[in-house]
């Protein structure tokens, strides 16, 4: 059985949707070249919910404003922030009000799609996930990244 053994300083990222872990680093912008060591484990089983990820980032703190984004792909996600081979804060992701440049707006004609321009998504709700773009008021209920 492979074993991630628990890190002394970082992130770790829980109960991630099965199969999100691949979003979850394009989120965070962690590609093969970034320098951060990485450890992610995919479709393990779990017993809040039948099938999840977990992503564990050394040396990275990263902001509960970053962390938040990976509630549109991972609403049940729980963070983790470990120093010294302990968990001093550990929460609950959350939907932000506003999402800025990781999501692709699906009208064609959208100016964001157009010109270089950063997109902006506005929640409108949570339950079902929909994001309003700002620029050309598209509703969105899938979410496709940049």
């Amino acid at each position: 059985m492979l074993r991630i053994e628990s890190i002394k300083d970082g992130t770790v990222i829980d109960h991630i949707t099965a199969g999100q872990a691949l979003n979850v680093l394009k989120i965070l912008h962690i590609t093969p070249y970034s320098k951060e060591t990485v450890s992610m484990v995919m479709n393990v089983s779990s017993k809040k919910i039948k099938r999840k990820d977990i992503v564990k980032i050394e040396n990275r703190m990263l902001k509960k404003e970053e962390l938040n984004k990976i509630a549109l792909i991972a609403t049940n996600a729980t963070i983790n922030i470990v120093k010294d081979n302990k968990i001093v804060e550990k929460y609950k992701v959350k939907i932000p009000d506003v999402v800025r440049g990781i999501i692709k707006c699906k009208n064609r004609n959208c100016i964001t799609n157009l010109e270089e321009i950063e997109t902006k998504f506005k929640l409108e709700s949570k339950d079902p996930l929909i994001l309003k773009c700002a620029y050309c008021e598209m509703r969105l209920d899938t979410i496709e990244f940049l």
